[in-house]
């Protein structure tokens, strides 16, 4: 942790933030804000939080890399997935810095349903499979940058309220990547198929949820 470059240096990046970035495309795109209780929730279950949030990052690095090594054919697909994977290890690294500041302990959190719940609509054959995994990856990146900004005006901690303003520039950006190439690799419009996993994001995010997750959906437990 302590090797981190001055650029990407957590005290140097918090003391940098100004404002927030404008991220209206982001609410544009989701069908589905992220209400009050999950908010509520949020603010009361920062550590476990912050857990999931360092298992996303890790995750989503270990997505991109994995459609690297398949899609090899795929030159602009390699590029922008290589600095997906950069930024996204980094985040993690940073995540563990601000875990190490507070004292949470790293645990083992399962996955919760998300994720899962829109790859279950992932179609079998090839590209269509690719270009679902990508448009996939664009509402998680749309969705996780939504919540970054949501979070960053409710919490009381002014460190990591700054540190997810920070990250809504990159966020946004690995959205509109992971959409622009499944445009690029698809031979048809695929505005229905964005449509349909909108609807699906969006059920996910509006229907109760057992369990608290960065990406989970109303708070049901207690």
């Amino acid at each position: 942790m302590t090797d981190i470059s001055s650029e990407h240096n957590l005290h140097t990046i918090t003391n940098g933030v100004k404002a927030k970035t404008d991220i209206s495309h982001i609410h544009a795109f989701l069908s589905a804000k992220t209400g009050d209780k999950w908010l509520a929730a949020a603010k009361d279950n920062l550590p476990l939080l912050m857990q999931d949030h360092a298992n996303c990052e890790k995750k989503a690095a270990g997505t991109a890399m994995n459609l690297i090594f398949r899609y090899e054919f795929h030159r602009d697909l390699q590029e922008k997935l290589a600095q997906l994977v950069r930024e996204e290890m980094l985040h993690y690294e940073q995540v563990l810095e601000l875990m190490r500041e507070r004292n949470i302990a790293w645990s083992h959190l399962p996955a919760g349903r998300y994720a899962k719940g829109l790859l279950k609509y992932k179609r079998t054959w090839e590209p269509a499979g690719m270009i679902d995994v990508l448009i996939i990856g664009a509402f998680i990146e749309a969705r996780s940058c939504e919540r970054f900004s949501a979070l960053a005006d409710v919490i009381d901690d002014e460190k990591l309220s700054k540190y997810y303003k920070y990250l809504l520039k990159s966020e946004s950006r690995h959205y509109e990547d992971y959409l622009a190439l499944a445009r690029s690799v698809s031979d048809e419009p695929i505005d229905e198929r964005v449509a349909f996993f909108r609807a699906v994001e969006a059920q996910l995010i509006d229907s109760p949820d057992g369990e608290l997750r960065f990406h989970s959906g109303v708070p049901n437990f207690t």
